[in-house]
């Protein structure tokens, strides 16, 4: 399996997943052509995508999605709320690529994704864990909190891309009028780095897990204060990175780490 974030932040999202004989994207929120770039920088053709899977129609994640689809002829997989929020910003979709997920499952070939709901205000986020032979890798970002529910999804993941979007304090001091701030503060908003170490300890078990931090605030983190929270998070819980976890940061604007497993 292949898992590589090709952009992840506020300004846009889309990652790759892989198995042997099949290719998708999880969201396509940059334009079209920043898409192909990053496809093509870890050498893979947009020709051979088998789908694009949408968390929610927030334009960060849906931006380049019907680009892709007509450009390509690749179906777009979403459940019929975020259909209806988006299908009017993503301009005509054929027919047989217009992919209703009607149930918690899809199979593609080799790959089998299930779903299960994230707590955002958009119409019914979702996010996604992917699954080819014994391998799993689970994508969690735009999350206002860290649910029962998905934690029990993702504790057995090998990949985990989990978000650490904000810095607390700077949320609260930064420019953002009240109640922009309020809205990322609550349940409903994003995860913060405080909190993203937390479910990390919460998930940990026997396996080794790679996590990848993403969606990470340009106004309100520093890639260095949200790796270093969760850092000191995982130490005081005896966590040892490089022995139990890899722990890295997906970036904004290129695509990264990689991983193969």
């Amino acid at each position: 399996m292949i898992f590589c974030p090709l952009y992840s932040g506020s300004s846009g999202n889309s990652i790759f997943v892989a198995s042997q004989n099949t290719k998708i994207l999880v969201d396509a929120g940059m334009p079209g052509k920043s898409i192909e770039g990053a496809l093509k920088y870890i050498n893979q053709d947009p020709n051979d995508l088998d789908g694009i899977f949408i968390t929610h129609e927030h334009s960060d994640h849906i931006k380049g999605a019907g680009i892709v689809s007509r450009r390509y002829n690749i179906p777009i997989y979403a459940n019929e709320d975020t259909w209806k929020a988006m299908e009017s910003k993503i301009g005509n979709i054929k027919e047989d690529n217009i992919r209703i997920i009607n149930n918690n499952s899809v199979d593609i070939m080799d790959m089998h994704i299930t779903n299960y709901k994230l707590s955002h205000d958009a119409a019914a986020p979702i996010g996604y864990a992917l699954y080819t032979g014994k391998k799993k890798a689970c994508i969690a970002t735009d999350l206002g909190y860290f649910s029962e529910e998905v934690k029990n999804i993702i504790k057995d993941a090998d990949v985990v891309l989990l978000e650490s979007n904000h810095d607390v304090e700077m949320v609260k001091f930064g420019p953002y009028p009240y109640s922009l701030k309020r809205r990322i503060l609550s349940d409903v908003g994003h995860l913060s780095n405080d909190a993203c170490g937390q479910a990390i300890v919460d998930i940990m078990g026997n396996k080794y897990k790679h996590i990848i931090l993403g969606h990470l605030s340009k106004t309100n983190n520093f890639p260095d204060l949200a790796y270093q929270t969760v850092v000191n998070i995982l130490k005081e819980n005896n966590i040892e990175i490089g022995k139990e976890i890899s722990l890295n940061l997906a970036k904004r604007d290129m695509p990264s780490n990689l991983i193969e497993f």
